[in-house]
Parts: C-alpha cells; sequence; structure tokens
C-alpha cells in the first residue's frame, strides 16, 4: 500500500487541513492548570487564560488566580493526535460533535489571547449572542472585535468562543470602541 493512500492515511482525507487547530479540551473542575502542563510538557501548545480575583477567607482577604474558562483548556494540535491528550488524568473530551472536536477560529483564540496579554482587567463574562458589535480604534486593544457591554461609568468589551458558548470582558475606555455597521440588525441605525 502507498502511504498517502486515503485507507492507510487519515490525512489524505482532508489534505487542506495539515496545520495544527485550535481545540477546546472539557477537563474536571479545578483541573486546569494541571492539564495544561501536561499538555505542554507533552509537546503540544496550550493556552490557559487566567484572570486575578480577591478571594474572603475567615483570616484574610488574597488574591488568587482563576481560569477565565473554568473546566477548559485550549490546545493546538492535528486533530489526529488527540489520543496523546484524552488520556492525561482530569481530561473529560474534545469538546465537538459525535463526528470529532470541533476547531476553534484562530481569530477567537487570537482575540482572547490579545485581550488577556493587553494588562487590562478580564473576567468571565456570560456569553452574548445579541447586542451591538464593536471594533476597538484606540489603546492596547486596538484592532480587536466584540459585543460592547457595560454602563456609562465602566465598559467592557465582550469577545466569545462560540463553540464552548462562553465568553470574557475586557475593560475598555468607552471613547475606543466605534460600532461595526452591518454585523447585527441591533447595531444598525435606523435608515441604512
Amino acid at each position: 500500500m502507498r502511504l498517502n493512500d486515503p485507507a492507510v492515511s487519515p490525512i489524505a482525507e482532508n489534505p487542506g487541513k495539515l496545520e495544527p487547530q485550535w481545540f477546546a479540551l472539557r477537563v474536571k473542575s479545578r483541573y486546569e492548570k494541571a492539564v495544561a502542563a501536561i499538555v505542554r510538557n507533552k509537546g503540544f501548545e496550550d493556552f490557559l487564560p487566567v484572570h486575578r480575583r480577591q478571594r474572603q477567607w475567615s483570616d484574610r482577604v488574597r488574591s488568587v488566580e482563576l481560569p477565565l474558562f473554568p473546566g477548559y483548556v485550549f490546545c493546538r494540535l492535528h486533530p489526529h493526535r488527540r489520543l496523546a491528550l484524552l488520556t492525561i488524568p482530569g481530561v473529560v473530551h474534545f469538546v465537538g460533535t459525535a463526528k470529532g472536536p470541533t476547531p476553534i477560529e484562530d481569530a477567537e483564540i487570537a482575540a482572547i489571547q490579545k485581550a488577556v496579554r493587553s494588562g487590562a482587567a478580564t473576567e468571565p463574562w456570560p456569553y452574548l449572542s445579541v447586542g451591538e458589535r464593536v471594533r476597538i480604534k484606540d489603546g492596547p486593544l486596538t484592532g480587536l472585535q466584540g459585543i460592547l457591554a457595560g454602563t456609562s461609568k465602566q465598559q467592557r468589551l465582550i469577545v466569545s468562543v462560540a463553540i464552548l458558548q462562553r465568553s470574557v470582558a475586557v475593560a475598555i475606555e468607552g471613547h475606543w470602541a466605534v460600532p461595526l455597521y452591518g454585523t447585527s440588525a441591533a447595531a444598525c441605525p435606523a435608515g441604512s
């Protein structure tokens, strides 16, 4: 048999997808950091976005680092190499369908990475499927797109990972955002 025979090589079935893709691993509660470390040690690219939160104990207040997407670790790999990650203690499954794991858009991961690297305050946020889509025109998040949320005192840009139906909020200055008209009916002014 030839190596590129479709019966032998899963890559031959989908020759356009030879590049690694981002996937979400569903992990047991509080296993996120351990799983991310093992993913990295196995030679895969991992991404575990975190935020800081104040926690109150009876005798002290402490700043702790928590996952922005509790129960999930992102990893970049070729889909046919996923078995090595499914054997990690604490990993439940890849997020996807019955046919297999579903890749996450590179742009969604890049947006979360940019938000985390900006140094602006980030926090988990409920997933929003409706709202005004905006693009950031100024500040450390220039070029980032998402959904504008918040009040007149504090505004946030919501960036989402659709497959997980989870979002992250990053604090922004209100004047940084400009609307993206034509991306949703709610975002279009009357008469346009």
